[in-house]
């Protein structure tokens, strides 16, 4: 596969129409016909249903635009790395991670950067567990932030010396509310609202002290805010990590858990993972900031 033929498919897919890309990409639509077809007798896959009006995509068709989404923008990546001068330190960091308050080490980390080397920019992915370890193993991240245990056999990774501390968030009117901390028998019988990688690795159930199947899950969530409104509108009690939501003026309120339960943090790369002069410059500038900060809080 040639990129140029990817880059093709991917302004069909977008436009969905052959005659609309055609015309984006200054080609002649027999033109562009010909090379989509012959995309598809190379992979001997159907890639695309063309209809009256529009084109949509089979299900081979949906798998080759997400892996060449990936490839050219890793084409790109690679190009601007090895082209840019090297008299100055520039280029493009991407970092993956959760809703977590360690970012705020990464993005003081890169401020200082910054002012020494404004050339460089940091791109912020945000996803679960699940999605940073996706990216990273395509080489679409440099770094990531995960919390709780990771694959040490795969991953380079430096702890940071900080701790995530779980709890609940709770509607104020809730006669929880007025507790300093929440209990495990106190959530027995209550409408629960979990993260959707909630697992082994969170410790969240043998807190609880209960099989999943004991317990009442109304829903699930991958964004802490959407889980907040669905407490405010009182579907349950949710789940997440202290200073994720800020509570001023809003009728929920959040309560640790009792016994306390935390989440180590690690900042995660590939192992043989080949630096750009900007990924190295801010991984050692990030190992001594949390240098510092590890020794400021011993």
């Amino acid at each position: 596969m040639e990129l140029r033929v990817l880059r093709y498919f991917l302004t069909v897919a977008r436009e969905q129409s052959v005659s609309a890309a055609a015309q984006f990409l200054h080609l002649t639509q027999p033109t562009l016909s010909r090379q989509l077809k012959e995309l598809e007798e190379e992979l001997g896959k159907q890639l695309m249903i063309r209809g009256n009006r529009k084109i949509t995509l089979t299900e081979e068709g949906r798998l080759l635009r997400k892996r060449a989404e990936e490839i050219l923008a890793l084409v790109g990546r690679t190009e601007k790395e090895i082209t840019q001068s090297g008299d100055t330190i520039s280029g493009d960091l991407y970092i993956g991670t959760g809703e977590t308050e360690g970012v705020r080490q990464i993005a003081r980390t890169a401020t200082q950067l910054q002012k020494d080397h404004p050339g460089i920019q940091f791109h912020i992915v945000s996803g679960d567990a699940m999605d940073v370890c996706e990216r990273l193993d395509q080489g679409l991240l440099d770094f990531g932030i995960l919390l709780g245990d990771i694959d040490k056999t795969k991953y380079n990774y430096i702890e940071l010396p900080l701790k995530d501390v779980w709890g609940v968030l709770m509607q104020c009117g809730s006669p929880l509310a007025q507790k300093d901390h929440v209990t495990p028998q106190d959530l027995w019988d209550k409408p629960l609202i979990l993260s959707r990688q909630v697992g082994n690795k969170s410790g969240l159930y043998r807190w609880l002290q209960k099989e999943p199947t004991d317990l009442n899950t109304a829903a699930t969530y991958n964004l802490i805010y959407n889980a907040s409104l669905m407490v405010e509108e009182g579907m349950g009690y949710a789940f997440t990590l202290d200073k994720l939501v800020n509570t001023a003026g809003r009728p929920i309120c959040f309560r640790p858990l009792k016994p306390r339960l935390e989440l180590g943090m690690y900042l995660v790369w590939k192992k043989y993972q080949v630096f750009s002069k900007a990924g190295e410059l801010f991984l050692e500038n990030l190992q001594k900031n949390f240098g510092a900060l590890k020794a400021t809080a011993q």
